[in-house]
């Protein structure tokens, strides 16, 4: 019996199937399933029922699981405590939300690239559920999402948080008045899809100024948002930092309200299972890296007419 032959059993138990596990491991489907078949007969019992269409941990299996899991994470103690100056390797998958990636994520990926040269990092842009989704099924090492996650066995570290302000064009902006006074005109309120860490805050902000409905336009990108808002056709939320540079650039202008949005927290999410260095290394840096004030790599360019300022990006899905 091995360590590694423990750890393939471990995470072909832990992940939603072989091939997730054997990418995790950076191993082949068939290297994988021959640790196992090692394992079994070094051991002399059968550790997964192979029957039916997805194999499954029979009892024996299903005893050794927490065993092999303290034995790894004993492993990853030692490792963690003798082997500080080893570097990491292999691919390491995770995800994050568009305001991610369009803020912290470039110095992130340079300085993880300076740090560890053998790491390939693989990031993944999309809403927050289906991140936390992916993460908990074993295919993402980990996440930086909005909000805490519920599920038991996702741990959740907050790591940075992000501010948002009302925005209009300046045409609407001269008319309306007040952000809440807007919304009680029947504009539309123009945001990301429900389940948004942003769209949660927004909710907030209704309920505590006594709003019960507003018409909304759902749109899963930022970049589009910011065009809908300069052409004027409704209102809605920023991160200060875009806030600032698109009304420097006479694009938008600020809403006043005399309640703030809440700051949105962001933290960074991973399995409960997982003891690998790696997880540890990553959330360290991450947590000295993420910062939603950085400027966007959006262009903001005069010389353009403005609803031309920013790019839509279409093909990106949900977001933050």
């Amino acid at each position: 019996m091995t360590l590694k032959q423990l750890e393939a059993f471990y995470w072909a138990a832990r992940c939603s199937n072989f091939s997730i596990a054997a990418e995790r491991l950076h191993i082949s489907i068939s290297s994988l399933s021959k640790r196992i078949v090692e394992l079994e007969t070094s051991l002399g019992c059968t550790l997964f029922d192979r029957s039916g269409y997805r194999a499954v941990l029979t009892e024996t299996g299903q005893n050794l699981l927490p065993r092999a899991f303290a034995l790894l994470e004993s492993a990853a103690e030692i490792r963690n405590t003798l082997g500080a100056s080893e570097g990491l390797s292999g691919i390491c998958n995770f995800g994050v939300g568009e305001l991610s990636a369009l803020t912290w994520l470039p110095s992130f990926i340079a300085s993880a690239r300076l740090l560890y040269p053998k790491l390939l990092l693989a990031p993944h842009v999309d809403v927050g559920a289906a991140l936390e989704g992916r993460v908990n099924k074993g295919e993402m090492d980990f996440a930086i999402i909005a909000g805490r996650s519920s599920r038991q066995n996702i741990l959740s570290l907050p790591i940075a948080q992000a501010q948002f302000v009302w925005m209009a064009s300046p045409t609407l902006a001269n008319t309306v008045g007040t952000a809440d006074s807007a919304l009680r005109q029947a504009l539309p309120l123009i945001t990301l899809p429900p389940g948004a860490g942003s769209s949660r805050i927004i909710d907030a902000w209704l309920m505590a100024y006594g709003i019960a409905s507003v018409a909304r336009i759902n749109c899963n990108s930022w970049g589009a948002i910011v065009g809908m808002l300069i052409a004027s056709v409704g209102i809605g939320i920023l991160p200060t930092s875009w806030a600032e540079k698109l009304s420097l650039h006479n694009q938008l202008e600020y809403l006043p309200c005399s309640e703030p949005l809440a700051a949105l927290n962001y933290s960074f999410q991973w399995r409960r299972d997982d003891p690998r260095p790696l997880i540890r290394k990553m959330r360290v840096l991450v947590a000295d890296l993420a910062d939603f004030s950085l400027n966007s790599p959006l262009p903001l360019n005069n010389s353009l007419p403005l609803h031309h300022s920013l790019p839509l990006h279409h093909s990106l899905p949900q977001r933050d």
